[in-house]
């Protein structure tokens, strides 16, 4: 685990005051409550203006709808089809919308369905789910979805994954950057979470573990993520419970449980065999089309009520959940995020596996509702 290595940034211009102002309007976009730096240079990589969001219908058919971005199928060996690599046909950017090729998008899936699933040995847990196993890599006060080029225009993060996560973060870089914090090294993506601090000190998570599963009555048509497709869930303007008080809490993981709560009543008091735990849970439904949407939110949906993903975002994807045990248990007072309070917990995920070994994962254990290890393994 890495220490803390943020200082203090410069004092940011009138300019990027402006911009950070204009990019407040949803998810994580908040005032920073770090100090920032410079402002971006050249363009923030949200996309230009442009028209309002796409109105054409999302492919309907699951098993017809894309899953990589910009892909063009090769040949393989009989029986194991090739994953078709990522990145020939660059997205195109509207008014923070990124939008995939829908063609090269349709052969990276035909390409995944033509996957013979690996045989299921032994006898594994009857759930689809894979994980990889993470530490602290990093922080800083940059969010290279929701700010992306503006250094230090945030609150601030704690990142694990990809080691090279910034502001001037994009797919590309990340997948360039071999460095990661997780047990699997075809894992590159970026993690990242709003900073803990007890009594004004950096709290760092002992472990994180990131669980790729499928919470879907029929897990078997899901696919992987697009390279690139980035989101976040939760809000950090958020700062008082539900009010059916049923939010996604901190609470104790271990013997003995919960024993009270803090002097706010905001997290948990545990036993001193527990520690203080979270878990966020990302969206598992995809449009199809977008790599990002303007709120990084609205090209991702949950499943309905019948167990299953929505017309309008018709792909089921592996649903991401982060695990994240901190190193408290009894002394819970005195506790913030760098967002805020407890109820400002969110989360961000920018996806830069490599397409082979994601493709297999949720081919062999998705697909056939099996739990794997970090490995892929069963």
């Amino acid at each position: 685990m890495i220490n803390l290595r943020s200082t203090p940034r410069h004092r940011r211009s009138v300019t990027a005051l402006l911009l950070v102002s204009l990019a407040l309007a949803g998810g994580c976009k908040e005032v920073p409550g770090t100090p920032g730096a410079s402002g971006p240079s050249g363009d923030t990589g949200i996309g230009s203006s442009g028209p309002e969001a796409p109105t054409d219908t999302a492919p309907a058919d699951p098993s017809a709808t894309p899953s990589a971005p910009g892909t063009s199928a090769t040949p393989s060996t009989p029986g194991k089809p090739t994953t078709p690599s990522t990145g020939t046909v660059p997205p195109t950017a509207s008014g923070g919308w990124i939008t995939i090729d829908a063609a090269a998008q349709a052969a990276a899936t035909k390409a995944f369905f033509a996957r013979k699933p690996k045989p299921v040995t032994g006898n594994p847990v009857k759930v689809p789910e894979f994980n990889v196993g993470c530490k602290t890599s990093h922080h800083n006060s940059d969010d290279p979805i929701v700010l992306p080029k503006l250094v230090g225009g945030s609150h601030n993060h704690t990142f694990w994954g990809n080691r090279s996560t910034d502001a001037n973060s994009t797919a590309e870089s990340l997948r360039a950057s071999k460095a990661t914090t997780c047990n699997s090294p075809d894992d590159q993506s970026a993690y990242w979470v709003p900073t803990m601090y007890q009594n004004g000190k950096v709290v760092d998570p002992t472990e994180v573990t990131v669980y790729y599963g499928s919470r879907l009555k029929d897990p078997s048509r899901t696919q992987p993520f697009p390279f690139g497709l980035r989101m976040i869930t939760g809000n950090a303007k958020n700062q008082v419970d539900t009010p059916d008080k049923q939010g996604n809490h901190f609470w104790c993981a271990g013997i003995g449980g919960e024993i009270g709560r803090s002097a706010d009543k905001t997290f948990p008091v545990c036993a001193k065999t527990a520690n203080i735990v979270r878990q966020i849970t990302f969206p598992d439904c995809w449009d199809g089309r977008h790599l990002d949407s303007p709120d990084h939110k609205a090209h991702m949906a949950n499943g309905d009520h019948t167990g299953a993903c929505p017309k309008s975002h018709p792909v089921p994807v592996p649903s991401v959940s982060f695990v994240i045990s901190y190193p408290l248990s009894a002394n819970t007072d005195g506790i913030t995020l760098a967002s805020g309070t407890s109820f400002s917990m969110h989360a961000d995920f920018f996806n830069a596996w490599r397409d082979e070994a994601l493709a297999a994962r949720v081919r062999n254990c998705l697909d056939q509702g099996v739990k794997c290890n970090s490995a892929g393994n069963f």
